[in-house]
């Protein structure tokens, strides 16, 4: 066809459906049939929304954009960023914009949505912003800069993302939401609650049922928020994100047919009530439905390409289940999470409030079929539980055991059960079929599978199922899966950890020089440098401030402090057990009131120190050492801290002296270098008060000695340990705890937790017992011996730095000036001190 025949498409909008569609017509070779111009109102070329929070944590727009610069004009479409459409001629077939008028044969509507900004009184005052596109974030970032405190309207998913931008720039954030819970569309009244404590414990206030009168000037801050209830909240900016509304003015002005509530009303094609003119995205209304997601966005472009070029595929509603992570804490929902729409559904709850986790299950009446799913602060089940979803596959006898902790019979649906048909990737709508077909068709490797067929290139949720699908499949092939640790080691981490162990190679230098992959730098990188850091500690436990370490090691470990959020550093010494004498307590409180430290009693029964300037970290630590304490490893991947309750020595129900064992426990091990973090609980009884089955190692007393949990753990997502052996005395206890945790060291993954890794072991628990307690490897006077070297050259590292001028060189704010950072700035709080927010953080 000849540039003269060709029809004339205008796509109006640059957004990622509106882009979607211009690489479908390039990938289906369209463009020899139509000459296509792009308008976008933004002067940015298309870039990835679904994560514009990053452009506050150092991508820009060019990061975000979703395609590079050249890739319009290589491929002929014309774009015409910055021009915005002011209206349509349907008459004459043409669009409208300050520049003139472009003439159409085929028009695709593609405007997205608006913010909605509820219509409060004073929301046009300076301040009041919205949370939308890459001049919206520009906005508030320049807002930012002279508050000190910041309030998001709306509790939805586009809220609490716009929350955690606010943090993201230092500012105290609040969230207000007329509802009475956050994400009502994704979650119950349980889970609400249960997000709401989450999101508060990270500092966030969370005010819901919350109605906003209207805005008004501050006394103290620079806006008032006065309620329904004449409470006010003040604050420095305000930013809107209650919601969406279909950009649909363009297709009102010209008559098309819109939805009652809005939205251009389109049929299974994408077309509008004027054949010429299709819509995809957020502005199109289909079966009283507005979808605002990218993967139902992309689903109509697809139909709307088959429409231009008279294919078959057509948009039949699409599937709103969502995995996210907000503000740090996972929400998943799945199908009909809420249970309203399958009359006679059948629902199972699991709740657990110290552990922060809340799971629910909606099935259909005879219990075989999953309908809907629910997922607050643990995403774990969610692939499992989308494939049983979207596959209809036929659920366990005892539907709850997906649900439940600690539950072994409840099938895991690995890459292998998975039929052709699951959906891998639904932005995509990449099956596990298409991987496979992609697989037979050449493409060898993750990044192949990914460009052959774009999976994960969308919201980039299905990363994880994608990975272990791809993997098993080309293992099922007889194809070598690459697991280098990175570039530079074409080895795993189990296989590096052999080699140092076997070869006695003690420097990261010698060990890239001969292990390293052909054309390796020899600085190594962020993957790589504290990968082998680890291991050589857990091998050698020299000092990791010595000379050769020093350079593989992260901020925290090179000034052994984990650096804070205005560039002080916190000091943490050790506490063993939790056991302090009046002496020592009464030289923590003169150390901070010498240094203006803020003091604050952890979860892990320890006083930590925060505020503490970089120079003055080797005067702390002189004082504390010579009053009798020793580093409390706060800043390394190692052993972390022993809880424990008061035991039989005080307490009536204690049968063991828990104190006495979590004390010589935390001894043992202190200093020990591991993937990841490790932390031990002892209780002196069944009571459990030391919470010993959160913990990695986990011990709790019996009338005949002790009991041993395994593989547990805190944090974002949490584990129940495992009962692993009853009744041991102390000396089986701690051959049992050398022999695991060093076969923990041994076979782990990088930055892996000992629950994960145990959830990885080929024979599970059951493998893992026959190899501590039968010795079924023939290993266990090994990994015994490796343990007690770590144990013999323990030595503090802080006592180490002190006594060495030269490592003392390093704790300096700046290389070429003795004073300290001027831009560290504190103010008073409850007594306290605490950093002050300042434009210049």
């Amino acid at each position: 066809m000849t540039p003269a025949t060709k029809l004339n498409l205008i796509i109006i909008g640059n957004g990622m459906v509106g882009h979607h569609l211009v690489e479908q017509l390039v990938e289906a070779d369209a463009l020899e049939q139509f000459s296509v111009t792009v308008f976008g109102e933004e002067r940015q070329r298309a870039y990835d929304r679904v994560h514009l929070s990053d452009y506050f944590n150092g991508s820009d727009a060019e990061t975000l954009a979703l395609c590079d610069a050249d890739y319009y004009v290589r491929h002929g479409v014309t774009l015409r960023s910055g021009e915005a459409v002011t209206a349509i001629d349907r008459e004459a077939r043409e669009v409208v914009t300050s520049s003139g008028r472009y003439g159409y044969d085929r028009l695709v509507l593609a405007t997205g949505s608006y913010p909605f900004v509820p219509p409060i009184e004073g929301r046009e005052r300076d301040g009041c912003l919205v949370y939308r596109t890459l001049d919206d974030l520009d906005a508030i970032r320049s807002a930012a800069e002279h508050a000190s405190n910041g309030v998001v309207v709306g509790g939805g998913l586009l809220g609490l993302e716009a929350a955690n931008a606010l943090r993201g720039l230092n500012l105290d954030a609040a969230v207000v939401e007329f509802a009475p819970r956050l994400m009502p569309m994704q979650v119950d009244a349980e889970g609400g609650e249960l997000l709401k404590e989450k999101i508060e414990a990270l500092g966030v206030q969370v005010l819901t049922e919350r109605a906003t009168q209207r805005i008004e000037a501050g006394e103290r801050s620079r806006l008032r928020m006065v309620f329904q209830d004449d409470k006010v909240l003040e604050t420095d900016l305000i930013v809107f994100s209650a919601g969406i509304r279909p950009r649909d003015e363009l297709a009102r002005a010209c008559d098309l047919a819109i939805g009652e509530r809005g939205g251009v009303v389109i049929d299974d094609a994408c077309q509008t009530s004027d054949p010429a003119i299709l819509a995809i995205g957020e502005v199109a209304l289909w079966n009283q439905s507005i979808f605002g997601l990218v993967a139902p966005g992309y689903q109509m472009a697809k139909a709307a390409l088959a429409t231009l070029l008279g294919g078959e595929t057509r948009f039949t509603g699409a599937d709103m289940s969502t995995k996210l992570k907000l503000l740090g804490v996972d929400v998943g929902a799945i199908g009909d999470a809420h249970g309203n729409q399958n009359p006679g559904a059948r629902m199972f709850r699991y709740l657990d409030p110290l552990k922060q986790v809340y799971r629910k299950l909606v099935v259909s009446s005879d219990g075989k079929k999953l309908l809907g799913a629910m997922l607050v602060g643990d995403n774990g089940a969610y692939d499992t539980l989308l494939q049983y979803y979207a596959n209809g596959i036929e659920l366990p006898a005892e539907p709850a055991s997906l649900i439940l902790p600690n539950t072994s019979d409840a099938p895991l649906l690995g890459p292998g059960a998975l039929p052709d048909t699951a959906m891998i990737c639904s932005c995509h709508n990449v099956t596990k079929g298409g991987i496979c077909s992609a697989i037979e068709g050449g493409a060898s490797d993750l990044a192949a599978i990914k460009g052959t067929t774009k999976a994960s290139t969308g919201c980039g949720g299905c990363a994880t199922l994608l990975k272990s699908v791809v993997d098993f499949e080309l293992e099922a092939r007889g194809v070598e899966v690459d697991k280098s640790l990175c570039e530079h080691f074409a080895h795993t981490r189990q296989e590096l950890y052999d080699i140092v162990r076997v070869e006695g190679i003690k420097t990261f230098s010698e060990l890239i020089e001969k292990h390293g992959a052909k054309g390796a730098h020899a600085l190594g990188c962020d993957i790589c440098k504290p990968a082998v850091a680890s291991i050589l500690a857990s091998c050698f436990n020299e000092p990791i401030t010595d000379a050769a370490h020093i350079p593989l090691q992260d901020t925290n470990d090179t000034f052994m402090a984990n650096m804070q959020k205005n560039g002080t550093y916190s000091v943490v010494p050790r506490i063993a057990g939790g056991e302090i004498t009046p002496d020592k307590l009464v030289v923590l409180g003169q150390v901070a009131q010498k240094y203006a430290l803020y003091t604050k009693i952890t979860g892990g029964q320890r006083i930590d120190l925060f505020g503490a300037r970089l120079e003055d970290l080797p005067a702390i630590w002189g004082e504390l050492i010579a009053a009798g304490f020793e580093t409390g490893h706060a800043y390394g991947k190692s052993l972390r801290t022993v809880k424990s309750c008061v035991g039989s020595t005080w307490c009536r129900y204690g049968v063991q002296d828990s104190v006495g064992m979590a004390i010589k426990l935390e001894h043992r091990y202190k200093g020990l270098r591991a993937p990841h973090k490790i932390k031990f609980g002892v209780s002196g009884c069944t009571r459990e008060c030391a919470e010993a089955q959160s913990k990695d190692i986990g011990v709790i007393a019996t009338e005949n000695g002790w009991n041993l949990y395994v593989c547990g753990n805190g944090g974002m997502r949490p584990r129940h340990a495992e009962l692993f052996a009853t009744d041991l005395d102390d000396e089986a206890l701690y051959r049992t705890i050398d022999r695991l945790l060093m076969f923990y060291i041994r076979t782990a993954d990088r930055l892996q937790r000992t629950s994960v890794w145990r959830e990885n072991l080929d024979g599970g628990l059951d493998y893992l017992k026959e190899v501590i307690l039968d010795d079924s490897l023939g290993l266990g006077a090994e990994l015994e011996r490796q343990m007690q070297h770590v144990v013999d050259h323990y030595q503090c590292e802080w006592a180490n730095a002190i006594d060495d001028p030269e490592k003392l060189k390093r704790f300096r704010s700046f290389v070429n000036d003795a004073r300290p950072d001027p831009s560290i700035i504190m103010t008073s709080e409850r007594g306290q001190p605490r950093p002050a927010v300042t434009s210049s953080h």
